[in-house]
Order: structure tokens, then C-alpha cells, then sequence
């Protein structure tokens, strides 16, 4: 069976693929263009394409195609058309629960370096203008007892729940599209107006595209708590980027702390300029073992999917 997989891999995770199928590693950390998707639908049996690659409507109503599965590397498939996968007949996986420890412990990273000013201070002495200690010097927000608000209330929410309630000792309410029961912890689910208007720090950890598509816009920052923070670790485009730096001009937040993008790889330079916001380029998952239990997973899913056997993460 051929099989594109669009990234370099991890040595451990080529390896084993390798052994399964004929595949090829695309050597380029760029998506695929929109051409290149389409070529690979027609000259494989399957892809396993990742974060940004192309597969629309357009690119999957293509004509010849010979791939029947995409086993997508990574939680979030906002890049893949479910519908229109589905119409093509098509069958699409994921790979959650691997990524869910590591995207957690960046909420936590993103949630203390924007409350505690650290990439701010950290350019301070790099740059040579710390003048030394006082007793006002960049002053932050105590994270120890504070309110956090989880929007999306799934493995990776309360991962990040844990950490807040069992770490700092902090409320925990969250919002969700269903009712969620069984939680290790206490934590009260609240509408959305409700969890904005009373949380400290808001972390957004739901599925990207479609309906959570500008979740957080002018409307909601401006219903957030006054001095808040936002954090996003879900998908870039959860958060209206120009609404957020409106806000943050304004002075509706005391900072943001993201890890993801509307248009990665690019940020806009008002937010690349601002202090009180911290930038990560997308290290949610950048654990090797993490990645490479992605790609495993992955695997899993094709080589059931070949077997004749439902993939455990199917999601199309």
C-alpha cells in the first residue's frame, strides 16, 4: 500500500511506518498547496497529512482518486472537510489521547508566563535594561486561588482542570456543548456569559472549525472579566485575532498567552509588539515521545482501516 505522509517524522515513528507500508515523507515542514493534496489523493492509498494540509471540498471532490483514507497526525482536523470527506467516501482518523498531557502542561506554561510577566521579564535581561530588584517591579497576577474558566471540557480541559484545582488551588468552571459528569475534581459547568464574566484566566481547549469558528470575539472579550487573561491552546482560529487586539489596545485584558494562530505560520505584528501577550509557535505536542505516539496512533488507524476493521479514531 502507498502512503504520503506530508512530514518528516520522528526516527522511531519512520521507522515503523516504513515497515507497514511504502511510504514516502515529504521533505518540507510547509503544508501541502492545494495541487499538491490533490496529486496525493490520486497517486496513493492512503495519506497522513497533518496540520494545514488542504483537504477542502475543491481538493477532495476530486476526480481519480485513489486514496480512501486520511489518517490525520494531531487531535484537531479543522484543515480536513468532514462533509465533504464523507461525500467522497472517504474515511478520516485522528489521534487523540496522546496529546492530551502535553497540550495540557502548555495551557499551564501559557497561564504563568503571561500572569507572572515571565516572557516580558525574560526580554528585559537579554536585552541588558534590568536595572536590578524593587519592590514594584513588574508586578503580576497571583495565579495561586484564582478562578480559571475551561471552554471545552474534554480530555485535554480537564487535564488542564486538574492541573489548576490539585497545582494552585484554583476554582475551576467550565463551559460545554453537552453536559459533563463524572469529573475527578470539583468544578461547576456554567454558560458561556456566565464562565466570562467570573474567570480570572480563560482557556479555550475546544476542537477547531465550524461552530467554534471566532468563539472568542469582540462580544465575549468584551464580557470577560476586567484585568483577565486569555489563554487559546485549542485552534487558532477559535479566537478572533483582530477582536483580541482590539481588546488588548483597549485595556479589557490584563494579557493573552497563545500557542496558536489564525493564519500560522503568520502573527500579526500587533500582537508580535505587545508585552503583556506571550507568543509559542504551536508547541503544544513538541514532546518526542508525544509526537511519536502520534504517528503510532496514526498507524493504528491505517492498518486497521486496511485490515478491515473499524479504525479505534475514526471521526469521518
Amino acid at each position: 500500500m502507498r502512503l504520503l505522509v506530508t512530514r518528516r517524522m520522528t526516527a522511531a515513528a519512520e521507522k515503523a511506518i516504513s515497515e507497514v507500508f511504502d511510504a514516502t515523507f515529504r521533505d518540507s515542514t510547509a503544508p501541502l498547496t492545494e495541487p499538491e493534496a490533490i496529486a496525493a489523493l490520486r497517486e496513493n492509498d492512503a495519506v497522513l497529512p497533518t496540520l494545514g494540509d488542504p483537504f477542502n471540498a475543491g481538493v477532495l471532490g476530486t476526480a481519480r482518486r485513489r486514496a480512501r483514507v486520511l489518517a490525520n497526525f494531531g487531535a484537531g482536523f479543522n484543515h480536513i472537510d468532514l462533509q465533504a470527506a464523507r461525500a467522497a467516501g472517504i474515511v478520516v482518523t485522528n489521534t487523540p489521547d496522546v496529546v492530551t498531557d502535553a497540550t495540557a502542561d502548555i495551557a499551564l506554561t501559557l497561564i504563568l508566563m503571561t500572569a507572572r510577566r515571565a516572557g516580558e521579564g525574560e526580554r528585559l535581561v537579554r536585552a541588558g535594561r534590568w536595572t536590578g530588584w524593587h519592590p514594584t517591579q513588574m508586578l503580576g497576577m497571583h495565579v495561586t486561588g484564582r478562578t480559571v474558566g475551561i471552554i471545552g471540557m474534554g480530555r485535554i480541559g480537564q487535564a488542564i482542570a486538574r492541573r489548576c484545582h490539585h497545582g494552585f488551588g484554583m476554582p475551576v468552571i467550565f463551559h460545554n456543548r453537552s453536559a459533563v459528569t463524572g469529573l475527578d475534581l470539583p468544578a461547576r459547568q456554567v454558560p458561556l456569559a456566565d464562565l466570562l464574566a467570573q474567570a480570572d484566566i480563560v482557556v479555550t481547549a475546544v476542537p477547531g472549525g465550524g461552530a467554534t469558528r471566532h468563539l472568542i470575539g469582540t462580544a465575549e472579550l468584551a464580557a470577560m472579566k476586567p484585568g483577565a487573561i486569555l489563554v487559546n491552546i485549542a485552534r487558532g482560529d477559535v479566537v478572533d485575532e483582530a477582536a483580541l487586539i482590539a481588546a488588548l489596545e483597549a485595556g479589557q485584558l490584563a494579557g493573552a498567552g497563545l500557542d496558536v494562530y489564525e493564519r500560522e505560520p503568520e502573527v500579526p505584528e500587533a500582537l508580535r509588539m505587545r508585552e503583556d501577550v506571550v507568543l509559542l509557535p504551536h508547541l503544544g505536542t513538541a514532546i518526542e515521545e508525544v509526537r511519536t505516539d502520534m504517528a503510532l496512533r496514526a498507524l493504528a488507524n491505517l492498518t486497521a482501516f486496511f485490515r478491515g476493521d473499524a479504525p479505534p479514531d475514526r471521526v469521518a
